[in-house]
């Protein structure tokens, strides 16, 4: 059997309202040398049901009891064929020639371990919003890695098997498995494995203009606990810190500074002010020049942070609905 090209994993976990536009983007792909692996990862509703109504020969399901989404990550990439990996949620979509444009990219390239695009955000009924996670692209470091992630989210890379496999490990608890992503990490996952390659193993990240996913903004999951992300993603500096001590005394303060002011401007979203301004004052007090390296999206956390305060949280959201639409 002749291996595919590309091997495009999917976990799958109780999207039965969107598990349907996510696949279909797949198989609309002007690049069609793929397989996709959709992983279940145990849930509870109607989304396997309708993944197992498409017929299409490129399709593999693969079920395992459920260990989240770094997890069923894991159980997809360990089945996949190809000489590239390309991941997506299945509550996102993916632009018609995303494939196509990452594989020439990759091919062109040999350099490059990790490609990955910019994304449109949309909402819960697929309309676009007025922002988008529009990445630096070229002459990534490390540094930018950790700092600033401009993969920006788990549906956006595609990346070298190869690469891929540098940070393989076998599972602490179950010897039998193999793991890229670390499962003991529920959030900040992606940034811990992009770090880990950056770092240990020297992978090389590049993107490509576009925005070729469409990212899913659902209600509730802006109002994720904050505190929460914030200890996951401390955890991930303090396994980073293990391997690389150097690294993290350069440019540790750097990069807790810019996720603490990412949790100023989702505080903000959620209508609480006073958080929002107390992580901001303390990733001023961290590093200052996050103002200087990117003005001015610091400046308008801290007009928001201001103009929230005075206005109050509903007219707030009133005046924000237009760019986020019912994320908010």
């Amino acid at each position: 059997m002749t291996c595919p090209k590309i091997s495009v994993v999917m976990p799958i976990f109780n999207v039965e309202d969107f598990v349907a536009e996510a696949i279909e983007s797949v198989l609309a792909q002007s690049f069609d040398d793929f397989e996709l692996i959709c992983v279940d990862d145990g849930g509870s509703d109607r989304s396997m049901e309708i993944v197992q109504g498409f017929d299409d020969r490129r399709i593999r399901i693969v079920s395992q009891v459920n260990r989240g989404l770094a997890g069923a990550r894991n159980t997809g990439i360990a089945r996949a064929r190809g000489e590239f990996v390309a991941l997506l949620d299945s509550d996102d979509i993916w632009q018609r020639d995303k494939l196509a444009l990452h594989y020439i990219h990759l091919k062109a390239n040999p350099h490059v371990g990790v490609s990955y695009a910019g994304s449109r955000m949309i909402d819960r009924e697929g309309q676009t919003l007025s922002v988008a996670m529009r990445p630096k692209i070229g002459s990534i470091t490390a540094r930018d890695i950790l700092c600033r992630n401009p993969i920006g989210n788990g549906s956006a890379p595609v990346l070298r098997k190869s690469d891929l496999d540098l940070g393989a490990f076998r599972h602490p608890r179950e010897d039998t498995r193999i793991c890229w992503f670390d499962e003991d990490f529920r959030q900040s996952e992606d940034v811990e494995l992009w770090t880990r390659l950056a770092v240990k193993h020297n992978v090389m990240f590049a993107g490509i203009d576009g925005l070729l996913t469409d990212y899913r903004i659902i209600p509730g999951a802006l109002s994720a606990n904050v505190v929460k992300q914030y200890l996951s993603w401390t955890k991930m500096l303090r396994k980073l810190k293990s391997y690389a001590p150097e690294f993290v005394a350069e440019h540790g303060d750097t990069a807790r500074a810019f996720q603490l002011r990412y949790l100023a401007r989702r505080s903000v979203q959620l209508g609480n002010f006073e958080l929002a301004r107390n992580l901001l004052s303390r990733a001023f007090g961290l590093q200052p020049r996050i103002l200087t390296e990117e003005p001015r999206k610091t400046i308008v956390t801290a007009g928001a942070i201001v103009a929230g305060s005075i206005l109050g949280r509903d007219l707030t959201a009133s005046l924000m609905r237009p760019y986020l639409r019912n994320a908010v």
